[in-house]
Formats: C-alpha cells, sequence, structure tokens
C-alpha cells in the first residue's frame, strides 16, 4: 500500500498519521499535524526523503502540548478550557490550537501569556486565570513539570468580606424561623460552624452527629478531605429541637437542598430582618461570619482558621484579617491628648 493518510481517532489521537510503503520503506507514525493540509505535506516531505536516501527513520520523542491535553483528558481532566476537536475540520481550538503544537519546553510563561492575550484580550484577570494559567497548569502538572505558572495581575480580584452583626444575625435567625423551624435551625447551623451550603445540606447526616460530645464528621468536603466539626452550644440546643428529630440513620440532617426555593427563603428571611447584602453573596455571607466571629470574638488569627479545618491555608484565611484591628494599631491609644483644661479653655 503507497504512503496514505490515516486521519485522527477520537479517543484516541488527535493527529494524522502516514501509513504505508515507499520505496522499500514502510511507515506507520504520526505527522504530529491535526490539520489535514499540513499533514499532506508532511507526506510528500517523507516522500522526498525516502526518494533521496535522506529518511533516517527516527521517530519524533518530544512531546507536544496537545499530546499532553489528550493525556491529560484520559486520565479523567477538565477538558472544558483547553479546547475542543472538531470532526468534521480535523481542528482543534482554544489552547490546544493556540499551545497545542508547542513541545512541552517550549510553553513558557511567556507563551502561556501570548496565548491568554490572543484568546482573551479583553477579560479581566480572574477570567484569564481560570480559563488560560490554571488549566494549563494542571496539564504541566499532569506531564510530571512541576513549574510554577505565574498568575495575570490582579486573578484574585477584588477579595471583600461581608459578614453580619451579632444583632443582624440574631435578627436573621428569628425571621427564618418564622418561615420554617429546620430552615432556623439550618441557618443558625451554617453561622456557627463555617459549613459551605454543599457541606450543610449533603453531607451532614444524622448518624455522624454526636451531640453529646459537641462533634460531627464529613466524610467528603470541597477540598476532598474529611473534616471533624466541633458543635458549639448555640446549634447542640437547636439540634436537640429539630423538629424531625435526629433518630434518623442513614439521612441528613437537613432536608434543605440547594435550589432556588433554598435562595428564595434567605431572601425573604433578610427582608424580615433588615439586612442588604451585596449581590451575589448568598448564603456564604454565613460562612464569613463565622470566620469574622471567630477572629472579633474569639480571637482566632489565620493560622488559627486554618485549624478549625474550615480553610486549607492562612492565605485562603487572610482575607478575615482586616475584620480586627491589630494589636500594634491599638497603640494609638498612647499617642498625647489635649489637656482637659485646655480643652475646656477652647470652649470660652
Amino acid at each position: 500500500m503507497p504512503l496514505t493518510l490515516i486521519p485522527p481517532r477520537p479517543g484516541k489521537t488527535p493527529y494524522w498519521y502516514v501509513r504505508g510503503t515507499h520505496c522499500g520503506i514502510y511507515l506507520d507514525r504520526s505527522t504530529k499535524f491535526t490539520v489535514q493540509a499540513k499533514a499532506r505535506a508532511k507526506l510528500k516531505l517523507w516522500e522526498g526523503e525516502i526518494e533521496r536516501g535522506e529518511f533516517s527513520g527516527a521517530v519524533d520523542s518530544e512531546p507536544t502540548f496537545l499530546d499532553a491535553i489528550v493525556r491529560y483528558g484520559k486520565a479523567g481532566g477538565d477538558l472544558r478550557f483547553l479546547g475542543s476537536y472538531d470532526e468534521e475540520t480535523g481542528v482543534w481550538d482554544g489552547l490546544a490550537r493556540v499551545l497545542g503544537p508547542l513541545t512541552l519546553p517550549d510553553v513558557t510563561q511567556q507563551a502561556i501569556d501570548d496565548a491568554a492575550t490572543e484568546l482573551y484580550p479583553n477579560a479581566p484577570a480572574p477570567t484569564i486565570n481560570r480559563q488560560v494559567h490554571t488549566p494549563v497548569s494542571a496539564v504541566l502538572k499532569h506531564s510530571g513539570i512541576d513549574r510554577e505558572v505565574k498568575r495575570p495581575k490582579g486573578w484574585r480580584g477584588k477579595r471583600r468580606v461581608t459578614w453580619l452583626w451579632p444583632e443582624q444575625a440574631f435578627a436573621l435567625f428569628k425571621a427564618a424561623d418564622s418561615i420554617d423551624a429546620e430552615f432556623g435551625i439550618f441557618v443558625r447551623t451554617l453561622c456557627y460552624t463555617g459549613l459551605r451550603l454543599s457541606e450543610a445540606t449533603t453531607g451532614l447526616s444524622c448518624d455522624r452527629l454526636r451531640l453529646s460530645e459537641q462533634f460531627a464528621y464529613l466524610p467528603e468536603t470541597k477540598n476532598g478531605e474529611p473534616q471533624p466539626v466541633y458543635l458549639p452550644r448555640p446549634i447542640i440546643v437547636a439540634l436537640a429541637n429539630h423538629p424531625r428529630g435526629l433518630d434518623r440513620p442513614g439521612q441528613t440532617v437537613f432536608r434543605m437542598r440547594k435550589c432556588g426555593r433554598l435562595y428564595t427563603w434567605l431572601g425573604t428571611a433578610l427582608k424580615k430582618a433588615g439586612i442588604t447584602l451585596p449581590k451575589r453573596t448568598g448564603y456564604h455571607v454565613l460562612r464569613h461570619t463565622y470566620a469574622t466571629w471567630m477572629r472579633r470574638y474569639g480571637g482566632l488569627d489565620s493560622r488559627d482558621l486554618v485549624e478549625t479545618g474550615r480553610w486549607t491555608d492562612a492565605n485562603s484565611a487572610a482575607i478575615y484579617n482586616h475584620v480586627v484591628a491589630s494589636e500594634i494599631s491599638q497603640r494609638a491609644d498612647l499617642l498625647p491628648t489635649e489637656s482637659a483644661k485646655r480643652a475646656r479653655g477652647r470652649k470660652r
């Protein structure tokens, strides 16, 4: 059979192959191209080299970034932002198109930044980080290249924290009780434990509670690790009065699920309590409130917050540093002040 182009095989290889015999030389190798026209040009190049006796038969050993993407996808990696393959045109899009032809050592910081500029010229830094730098870093690490990928300036976005003062939280609890008794306990639990919404709705089960020991156990969290949960006194009292009881092995503590009605209930409770939150805050305000109260009233610092198990590192917990005036700043109380006599004199 003469040298023939074999099209890419979805799920196996994105490249065109050359297979067949020319002048007694048999080939079955990848062109390393996803575009048919380029693959055909490669075939013609090899034919010429064979005819001139210049063909070495050596196979390119340096994998490309596209090779790494394919391997990453087969291993279960998220290909959402890495690109997709069009079977009709034989062309990849997204990062696979821009960075795919490069060998792994050539996927440098400059190449990554240039790809971000080409694909998302007007996108904000958090979007660029999520859709370029993060997936590229994941592919490189999966390929054994543990190189730091510098993120775009401002990739963390504006780190703002909204929390509830005690009187606001108590008003919210009361409003939640008026909507549904179990919902009131649910809101209190989020506020006093720092649990994420998903952890409280689907992770917290009755058979993993020990009220007598003020303890609960989450077998899985957002971070993929099991976590113990300390239940402070207000939650012990609230759970002990759960309207459906807790003697329900295998069932979740709360019947609430992440849905439109749950958010409608929160909006109604906030309105009844006279609380206005920034857009897109939602239930996360209760997690922020837990961290803020632990800093302000519990005396914890960033490292202590990590020890609670609700955060994985001090950098993540550091966003709550500004909710407490530092000990150093409190030395302003030592600054010179006007005497009472001079102050009375000025009043005259």
